[in-house]
């Protein structure tokens, strides 16, 4: 007798084992579940690009000092265009208002965020005149530049480096792009436009 009690007891507090650690499986396997259905890496990667559609400021300011107002540009002040730059996800075929026209000699750029970001590989653009001390343009391919401009986070006294030029008309841009309107967007050139249709 004491020994089928013994067993009973023993086969009771196994089974309430089971029980318990099925259950702390399964609490966990849910818990394992939602993350994954909250943190899924297209997610992850899909916000992450999100942000850095708007990594570029909402307004871009006024122009900076010294720059020439273009005499006679292709697109004036207040025409209607499409964008083919495709500097961000969502500018290509985008609809955008000129809100400025310059002549500049118009640079891209390689370099080093000042906020310890990841190097940035040919943006697409500076002027010159947003270039630290650049003295005469147009500045040649691989020369080291220090920038003024202000486009995003970290580019202020970054250390930089001209991938190419351009003498063409340069432009800025009133556009909505990804759900955002922005205002002034520096820069886009001659051929990144096309007149609306």
């Amino acid at each position: 007798m004491k020994t089928s009690k013994s067993l009973t007891t023993i086969a009771a507090v196994a089974a309430a084992s089971a029980l318990l650690l099925s259950g702390c499986a399964s609490s966990e396997g849910d818990e394992a579940t939602q993350h994954s259905q909250h943190e899924t890496p297209s997610e992850t990667a899909s916000s992450e690009d999100h942000s850095e559609n708007h990594e570029h400021a909402a307004d871009g300011g006024q122009p900076p000092t010294g720059i020439e107002e273009a005499s006679d540009p292709t697109y004036a002040v207040g025409d209607e265009v499409t964008l083919t730059a495709d500097h961000v996800p969502g500018m290509k075929g985008a609809k955008a208002r000129i809100s400025g026209a310059f002549d500049s000699t118009t640079y891209s750029v390689s370099y080093t965020p000042t906020d310890g970001s990841d190097p940035v590989k040919d943006h697409k653009w500076v002027v010159h005149e947003e270039l630290e001390s650049p003295g005469k343009a147009p500045l040649k391919d691989g020369t080291k530049v220090t920038l003024n401009a202000d486009h995003m986070p970290g580019m202020k006294g970054a250390e930089a480096t001209i991938d190419s030029s351009t003498e063409d008309t340069v432009y800025m841009v009133d556009l909505d792009m990804d759900g955002m309107t922005m205002t002034n967007h520096k820069w886009v050139v001659e051929d990144e436009v096309q007149p609306a249709e």
